[in-house]
């Protein structure tokens, strides 16, 4: 399969169909991996990267799983597919960087990807929309469990699996949630609960992770130990905060709705008014009012059917998807202008905010027009 051929539609994970999609964006379980005996990537020379890659790649490829796939080099991917990728969270911003000994292994529905010689020698994933944590763990346990019969894994008895950093030493696990929580942002409620998060042993981190912003009330929660912690106690207690999590934001919410209507749908109404009408319009500026729109869906002033578009613009407006739509080499002021005209055409079936059933400013509902 050819990385076009991969990109041609959005990854299955955006469809939000997943348990608690309203909140829930997507789950995602990382393993890090490394072969023993041999140097770890960044320690290695270019010709044992390019060694270690020609041996794991074909095996990454012959799994099930990935009967289906894209597979190829980091050097023969173009530097806007790699960060395509990275919009689509299938690699990481590190990963995109990397060049010759690299590679990467994506199944076709985008639901699985292994990085080869990244950090450490394999870092595989499996993700999905919703919260779906326990259900995405037996995936990419298989996918695990399959490789380290083909291949001898650098493993302690006393430490677990060996990684590059010392934080992913033992099950070399990740867990990482992505919700989406405009009602506590708008009610100032989001540093309480990343404080609490953090106390939990949790990590609370922006829309493509660790050093990111937080674009579009978009909020990534992973675990942070990895040693002396079984897998599935690990995916426990994630799935547990995420659960409180989105009673928190839930409530913010309800709260919002009840002593503050009018801000919120303004809030709302400006968003969709802005999207619709914009001429041009920055990345960072369209998630961010894709984010109220989202909102006013949870809140039935769209058709439900409507999230599918929101949630697929949360992708296809990055700088990464616009230009690659485009065929071309795009300025700054030429991506805007193409990211506007994008959304405005994705947004031109639905119609304005329905307030008809809005509470008044004290609480109370508004007659019917």
């Amino acid at each position: 399969m050819k990385i076009d051929d991969l990109l041609k539609s959005p990854s299955e994970w955006v469809k939000a169909e997943g348990p608690n999609s309203k909140i829930v964006m997507s789950s995602r379980v990382r393993l890090a991996r490394n072969i023993r005996d041999h140097p770890f990537p960044g320690w290695a020379k270019k010709t044992e990267r390019q060694k270690l890659l020609e041996t794991i790649q074909p095996v990454v490829e012959a799994l099930p799983e990935m009967a289906d796939h894209f597979g190829d080099s980091m050097d023969n991917i173009s530097a806007i597919h790699k960060q395509v990728l990275v919009e689509r969270h299938l690699i990481s911003r590190e990963h995109a960087a990397k060049n010759v000994g690299s590679g990467v292994v994506i199944n076709d529905r985008e639901t699985i990807s292994v990085m080869v010689n990244e950090e450490d020698h394999l870092r595989m994933q499996a993700i999905k929309s919703g919260l779906q944590l326990k259900a995405i763990f037996k995936i990419i346990d298989r996918v695990d469990t399959e490789l380290e019969e083909r291949l001898d894994f650098a493993f302690s008895p006393k430490l677990g699996y060996l990684t590059a950093c010392p934080t992913n030493v033992g099950t070399g696990m990740r867990g990482s949630v992505m919700l989406h929580l405009p009602g506590m942002v708008l009610s100032d409620q989001i540093n309480q609960v990343v404080q609490a998060v953090n106390k939990l042993g949790l990590a609370v981190r922006g829309l493509y992770g660790e050093g990111t912003e937080a674009l579009g009330n978009v909020f990534q929660v992973s675990n942070q130990t990895t040693l002396g912690e079984k897998e599935m106690e690990v995916i426990e207690r994630l799935n547990k905060v995420i659960l409180q999590i989105i009673e928190h934001e839930e409530n913010a919410r309800i709260t919002l709705l009840e002593k503050k209507p009018k801000l919120v749908y303004d809030q709302i109404g400006r968003g969709y008014g802005i999207l619709t009408n914009a001429h041009t319009i920055s990345s960072k500026e369209a998630l961010n009012l894709l984010s109220l729109v989202r909102m006013g869906v949870d809140l039935e002033m769209f058709p439900s059917s409507a999230r599918a578009t929101v949630d697929e613009l949360f992708i296809v407006s990055q700088p990464a998807h616009v230009q690659r739509a485009a065929a071309r080499k795009l300025t700054a002021e030429e991506r805007d202008i193409l990211r506007a005209e994008l959304i405005r055409a994705q947004l031109a079936t639905i119609s304005k905010p329905d307030l008809s059933n809005r509470p008044r400013g004290d609480g109370g509902r508004a007659e019917p027009e």
